[in-house]
């Protein structure tokens, strides 16, 4: 994994998400991919950044998500560039539910539990605050036992 300077073709987001960081700079992450490893050199690689950071990306996905997630240090924008998709956030322990079509967004609060389903195949962008993120199973239909973290962590 590497933030890469100068790039200059088009870039994947599906498999290259872009880093947003302090001073407008933004970098696509070269060899990223959703293991730990990978998570730990990502974070150490942004931790500058701090809680300014944001990472872009695209998810393409067909049926329920399988995890809750959350972003203490900012709010995540979420759009729905095809299909249809719900969002689904665990507010103080009720559900708040919102459901997107192609060009449609929403912004999760920082630090509210969130699942997204996609009805069908269907296509996300997000802008997520990764600074501290925790995920869970989502074993039922509220967020429960800590499972770990994505991006650094929050001091």
């Amino acid at each position: 994994m590497r933030l890469v300077n100068h790039e200059r073709n088009a870039i994947n987001l599906r498999t290259t998400p872009v880093h947003l960081g302090l001073g407008s700079r933004a970098k696509p992450v070269e060899g990223f991919a959703w293991d730990p490893e990978v998570l730990q050199a990502y974070s150490a690689a942004v931790a500058a950044d701090g809680a300014e950071g944001r990472m872009v990306a695209i998810f393409d996905g067909d049926g329920p998500g399988d995890h809750w997630e959350r972003h203490p240090a900012g709010g995540e924008l979420v759009v729905c560039l095809t299909g249809s998709v719900t969002v689904t956030r665990d507010m103080d322990g009720v559900p708040e539910r919102v459901v997107l079509g192609p060009g449609e967004a929403t912004v999760n609060p920082a630090g509210a539990w969130h699942a997204v389903d996609m009805a069908g195949p269907a296509s996300i962008l997000t802008i997520t605050a990764g600074l501290g993120t925790d995920h869970r199973p989502r074993t039922d239909a509220r967020p429960t036992e800590h499972v770990g973290t994505l991006g650094p962590q929050a001091s």
